[in-house]
């Protein structure tokens, strides 16, 4: 009897919904008993993270044979290479082709016969693979993969090497998938990709990524919520803002790709926006759409950063609202421009990170009292928990209908959720 491959999965929802696919190849091949662990790169720690889980894989499975793929393996394959516990170091083209499963299903001795590092150019990759599988997700949300890679060189960021250059998957194979999810009865659905304002550019006519999203709207009239993920707010297409403002199918919640608060930071880090274009954007999205939320990606303790510098990401959150903060301290990776720049001490690092996510933890409160008394049409992902239209976590007392949209007003809060 084959037994199914165990996965261990790091990093973003594109590394998630790319688990799920590698689940459905070694299924198909016949895999048997292996671990794969999908590696992220955007952090040290992310990269310390998965060989720590390694290492316990290794503890937990003495027999199985144990590949390491994802962008950590893409970018630095050697540290898992020199890793005794690790058969195989595979890239990310690799793992998303159904013969890399074919061949690794052949027998137990297949990995013991090759090279234990199989890594091809990433940058010669130019198609995506968003079509395997009719997304992913809870009962509730389903994620589709629209895009992958990025053109983008900023300093800080080692991901472009570990997922290649912009690739678009076209319109009609999106469109076509989010039909097949609605018809398995899912009521949102999530567009994700790496650098999802960048959509459309390789694909005939350069189309931009709010024509898909009012191409979806128009086709799927039976999808009730959808949501794009992170965006460059520099690089929002007018479609994509009209959308933004008139569409109450598409979610008022976006997250933000701003970094920093500080112009000579934002150059630094080769960002294509400045402080004022990311208020101006944060304001003008606000007034066409009063309801939306905002999130932001902002890096604390980037090389050079003075205190007055990181003073003007603290009061960026403020000047463009942010309520969801996702803090990262800033992490050196070895090949990337900011690498070589003065780094800062890593307790300055910790105590910034420290201080935005407090300030981040007030915003979340401030945006949870505002909601009381409100009533909001709340997705349902577990029977006692669902989420608002701009993203909001709801408990529930009382048990609900997984899957379903419900009315319910807010009665109450606590730090993190609000209580319906």
């Amino acid at each position: 009897m084959v037994k199914p491959p165990i996965f261990a999965t790091f990093g973003c929802r594109l590394n998630a919904y790319e688990t799920e696919a590698m689940k459905q190849l070694s299924l198909q091949a016949g895999l048997d008993g292996a671990v794969i662990v999908n590696t992220c790169a955007v952090t040290a720690e992310a990269v310390r993270s998965s060989k720590q889980r390694i290492r316990k894989l290794r503890r937990e499975n003495p027999d199985a044979k144990l590949i390491v793929t994802g962008c950590a393996a893409q970018t630095e394959p050697e540290t898992y290479a020199q890793m005794a516990e690790v058969d195989l170091v595979m890239g990310n083209i690799q793992k998303m082709q159904a013969k890399t499963w074919n061949k690794l299903a052949k027998g137990p001795d297949f990995i013991g016969d090759a090279e234990k590092v199989q890594i091809d150019d990433i940058m010669s990759v130019t198609e995506t693979a968003g079509h395997l599988i009719d997304g992913f997700g809870t009962r509730a949300r389903a994620y589709v993969q629209v895009q992958n890679g990025c053109d983008h060189r900023c300093t800080f960021c080692i991901i472009p090497y570990g997922r290649g250059n912009s690739r678009s998957v076209a319109a009609g194979v999106v469109v076509e998938q989010i039909k097949r999810l609605v018809d398995k009865g899912y009521l949102e659905v999530v567009l994700t990709g790496v650098d999802m304002t960048s959509w459309g550019a390789d694909l005939p006519l350069g189309p931009k990524l709010g024509d898909l999203v009012q191409r979806i709207l128009k086709l799927v009239p039976d999808l009730p919520r959808l949501r794009i993920s992170s965006i460059d707010s520099i690089e929002a297409d007018p479609a994509l803002i009209d959308a933004i403002a008139s569409e109450k199918r598409l979610m008022p919640h976006l997250h933000l790709s701003l970094q920093a608060g500080d112009n000579m930071i934002l150059k630094r880090m080769k960002r294509r926006h400045s402080r004022d274009d990311a208020i101006a954007f944060c304001e003008a999205m606000r007034k066409a759409r009063p309801d939306i939320i905002y999130g932001a990606d902002i890096i604390a303790g980037f090389p050079t950063e003075t205190e007055e510098m990181f003073e003007n990401s603290l009061r960026l959150v403020e000047d463009c609202g942010l309520t969801w903060l996702h803090v990262f301290p800033y992490s050196a990776r070895a090949g990337t421009p900011a690498a070589r720049m003065p780094q800062m001490d890593r307790g300055i690092i910790k105590e910034r990170a420290a201080r935005l996510r407090s300030l981040g933890d007030e915003r979340v409160r401030k945006h949870l009292m505002s909601r009381l008394g409100h009533v909001h049409n709340i997705l349902i992902e577990n029977e006692n928990m669902g989420r608002t239209e701009n993203f909001t976590e709801v408990s529930f007392s009382a048990l609900q209908p997984v899957g379903k949209i419900v009315q319910a007003k807010i009665i109450g809060c606590s730090d993190t959720q609000l209580v319906a």
